[in-house]
């Protein structure tokens, strides 16, 4: 069965006249007759009487008739789905962040993006870096908002935000009284990383391997807050981003003046995969937007 066939038997059923419905169609009206025909045969029952030069849509015919109006305007609906996926300001964007930045980073930008493309909807994740990387590769996900330590072939990364890193101790720490030291002051502190599936805990390593030591870690948390807390009740001493919800009445941030010590958060996708309009857009805006301040 082929959509023309569909199609023109939607016609003729609505006129019930094969020179009118031709007209229409702008086709001949043999070749109208003969595929409707075919449809008949296809089906194996007559989807109309004929009486002389005039036609009639029987009962087969108007069951099959209702079915493929049904079908056609599901197929409809898929087509305006589908648009409103794809165009840049109808579509929606299914986007993983880390729990870090959903303090304030991402907020920012989705509020910002709204105030432009109030008709873009958006799907959120939270995820640690390792499985938001899955979720790109298993295309679960059109963007993600991560930090890719390692080169990754499959995935396309363009940083856009780079934020410094801050030895954190408690709030009556010795070294809390310093604004500004070198990494490998902290050599001989008990240390609270971060577990496996967080990607700070590596570049914490590189960063005391570049200051000439090994962290002594004695807990390691899941996330920024938890870390906060456990320097907060004086367990240790951590390196952590400065975000909103650390509670400085508890801890102290010291910049790091030896190594360098950031992070770099990109937007990132499959190099492989479709990039829709309205993805394309939303990337084009996170780096305007950044690019401003």
């Amino acid at each position: 069965m082929e959509w023309d066939q569909i199609n023109y038997f939607q016609t003729v059923a609505k006129v019930q006249h094969f020179t009118q419905a031709a007209k229409q169609l702008s086709i001949s009206q043999p070749a109208l007759s003969r595929s409707i025909a075919k449809l008949e045969d296809e089906l194996g029952i007559q989807l109309f009487d004929r009486k002389g030069r005039n036609i009639y849509l029987n009962r087969y015919g108007k069951m099959f008739l209702d079915r493929v109006e049904q079908s056609i305007k599901q197929i409809e609906i898929g087509k305006q789905e589908i648009w409103d996926e794809i165009h840049p300001d109808h579509g929606t964007i299914s986007l993983s962040f880390l729990p870090s930045l959903g303090i304030s980073v991402v907020p920012e930008i989705l509020s910002a993006y709204h105030k432009k493309h109030a008709n873009v909807k958006f799907q959120l994740h939270q995820a640690s870096n390792r499985v938001i990387v899955d979720q790109l590769k298993s295309r679960k996900i059109d963007l993600a908002l991560i930090m890719l330590h390692d080169e990754e072939k499959e995935i396309k990364w363009l940083p856009f935000l780079t934020e410094e890193l801050f030895v954190i101790v408690s709030i009556d720490h010795p070294l809390a009284g310093f604004d500004e030291i070198d990494l490998n002051m902290i050599k001989n502190e008990p240390f609270i990383s971060f577990k496996d599936v967080n990607e700070l805990q590596t570049i914490i390593k590189d960063l005391c391997h570049k200051a000439g030591f090994s962290p002594n870690v004695v807990f390691e948390g899941e996330d920024i807050g938890t870390v906060s807390g456990l320097v907060g009740a004086k367990l240790g001493v951590s390196l952590v981003p400065d975000i909103q919800f650390l509670d400085k009445r508890k801890v102290k941030l010291i910049r790091v003046k030896n190594p360098i010590s950031k992070r770099q958060i990109g937007v990132a996708w499959l190099t492989d995969s479709y990039v829709s309009p309205a993805v394309e857009r939303f990337i084009q805006f996170i780096h305007q937007l950044f690019q401003l301040k």
